[in-house]
């Protein structure tokens, strides 16, 4: 922890609030269902690609490392549990429509990923269909249940649990290019396009999340950065307890440097702290005192930020024609003003 942490954060000032409680969660509300509206028409625009007729099937090579195998077999695995990520959150969530809608949308491009790993696995020669449809049955068996039954800690979780997923993706498809030199296997640029496909819905699942979680830091940062700290904490990557084969994969991922606990901390949450306007881990995570999340968040970055995806969330709107129909504009939540500076100039807890 940072040597001056404690006091500092015993003293930083709480902004004046310039909206009421329900004035912030209808906010929060509004904003991520302009942002579901946004987010799904840019979708279908960029990344509208299907399993089957995404690739050159017949072009992808035999003669992999056996690494490479483990890998693309743990992937399938880890996807087949689509339903079980999508249901019970999708329950929690039903109430809320932007949240709900984005959700759906969100396992429908998961469930591609199922697909086109499926493919995938045929596709490389070790498998036969019969192997698939076992292994298959085989995860199954096991319910994947999720690690918090809460809304607010669920987006948070899944920040992370996005961008962990989008650079495995990432680093497979650099050893397939030749570009990973602790996993040495054929040059394959039909697998390496298998894994830049789903590495950017991975990519454009992280950053909606992250914009989630700027709102949610935004307009509720006491709880929202509790619940932050309480998953930082506690994260493991999804279906780790119950697929079958689970620590050989992982060990593979971790031989191969495709992931492990240094890239874990340095390529996924190094990224999440800063692109959520937080300070590094070894500091969050020792915050234990009321009113800390205001010496923790950078708000008028966090601010910035937020104006601007709700600017851009208009402009959608007035380009659709349908401003007129929609609360679209943008209200600040705080009074910013100059709350208070360190004399230590490099301090990563000044506000302005």
């Amino acid at each position: 922890m940072h040597p001056q942490t404690t006091d500092y954060i015993a003293s930083a000032p709480v902004p004046a609030e310039l909206l009421t409680d329900v004035e912030r969660a209808e906010a929060i509300e509004r904003n991520f269902l302009n942002l579901y509206r946004r987010y799904t028409q840019q979708s279908q625009q960029r990344r509208n690609w299907h399993a089957d007729t995404c690739v050159d099937w017949q072009s992808i090579r035999h003669d992999h490392a056996d690494a490479v195998h483990t890998i693309v077999e743990g992937f399938f695995g880890v996807e087949q549990y689509t339903p079980d990520y999508v249901i019970p959150l999708l329950t929690l969530l039903r109430r809320c429509y932007g949240r709900s809608q984005w959700h759906i949308r969100w396992g429908a491009e998961e469930e591609r990923h199922a697909d086109l790993w499926r493919n995938t696995v045929l596709a490389l020669g070790r498998r036969q269909e019969s192997w698939i449809d076992s292994y298959t049955y085989s995860l199954r068996e096991k319910d994947y249940r999720l690690p918090w039954e809460s809304p607010l800690h669920m987006v948070f979780y899944q920040v992370i649990q996005e961008r962990a997923t989008q650079v495995s993706y990432q680093n497979l498809g650099l050893a397939a290019s030749g570009r990973l030199a602790r996993l040495a296997t054929p040059t394959d640029e039909t697998l390496s396009k298998v894994c830049r496909l789903i590495a950017s819905d991975e990519a454009a699942h992280f950053h909606f999340f992250v914009e989630i979680a700027r709102l949610l830091l935004y307009y509720d940062p006491e709880t929202s950065i509790r619940a932050f700290v309480e998953v930082l904490h506690k994260f493991t990557m999804p279906a780790r307890d119950i697929m079958p084969g689970y620590e050989t994969f992982g060990q593979t991922l971790h031989d191969t440097g495709v992931f492990g606990r240094i890239i874990y901390f340095r390529d996924v949450i190094g990224p999440v702290l800063t692109a959520l306007c937080l300070p590094p881990a070894r500091v969050l995570l020792g915050m234990h005192e009321a009113g800390a999340c205001w010496a923790a968040v950078n708000i008028n970055a966090l601010e910035n930020k937020v104006r601007t995806l709700v600017e851009r969330n208009r402009t959608h709107l007035q380009s659709a024609g349908l401003s007129h129909l929609f609360k679209s504009d943008w209200q600040p939540a705080w009074e910013m003003k100059e709350l208070y500076e360190h004399n230590d100039q490099s301090s990563i807890f000044r506000i302005r």
